[in-house]
């Protein structure tokens, strides 16, 4: 990863034109030949930047960085405080917090709390795009992907509709279905689900640990 601070202008010039005026800013260019410009505030949020594939051409005062559709990111260096760059290597990934890997962990033990007849094949199923959570066989014999987490939202939904396109362009595992498994899950999430065809099953974390509640219920 290459970080330049200057003083700079930008214009981009494409489907729509956009110009930032001369200010100090964080040039970012990533090992995928992704360029971005920073300020010192909206978090995150680049103030414009240019996605790969791309090519960046770099010329005394200006940086243009062109896309393939011919857009183009104009960069005027007026003055460079400092320019790095470090190899960070390969990023291991997100890993999930404590009590989802646990809760993974748990129904990888106990399959049948998602379904009657379900049994584990595998948990952490590679694919070409990450791990599959665990990989299930249903009482019927059919292959199940299931995507566990702590609390269900929408993008998880989005994560497990991308594996199982791609685990049901296997003839070995095709048809494949899905189960989206979390504590609690978001609306949203569930009528996503539903419309994918993806079955939602809320766990009980405390019950699968074996810890039963003290307090006193009506029901």
């Amino acid at each position: 990863m290459r970080l330049v601070i200057a003083r700079c202008a930008v214009d981009y010039v494409g489907r729509l034109s956009a110009h930032l005026p001369l200010a100090t800013r964080l040039l970012m260019v990533k090992a995928d030949g992704s360029v971005s410009i920073h300020a010192d505030d909206r978090a995150y949020k680049p103030l414009n930047w240019m996605s790969p594939p791309c090519r960046l051409e770099e010329a005394p005062g200006v940086w243009r960085v062109v896309n393939k559709a011919g857009e183009e990111l104009r960069i005027t260096l007026e003055e460079i405080f400092q320019d790095t760059s470090y190899e960070l290597g390969v990023d291991p990934g997100l890993r999930k917090d404590g009590v989802e890997a646990h809760l993974q962990e748990l129904l990888a033990a106990s399959p049948t709390e998602l379904g009657d007849g379900f049994t584990l094949i595998r948990r952490e199923y590679m694919t070409a795009i990450g791990p599959v959570d665990l990989l299930c066989r249903d009482g019927a014999g059919a292959t199940v992907a299931v995507e566990v987490k702590r609390r269900g939202e929408i993008d998880g939904v989005e994560q497990l509709t991308r594996y199982l396109e791609l685990l049901n362009r296997d003839p070995l595992l095709a048809p494949v279905s899905g189960v989206f498994a979390a504590q609690e899950i978001k609306p949203q999430a569930r009528v996503l689900a539903t419309d994918r065809g993806i079955r939602c099953v809320a766990v009980n974390y405390d019950r699968l640990r074996g810890i039963e509640r003290d307090e006193l219920t009506l029901f």
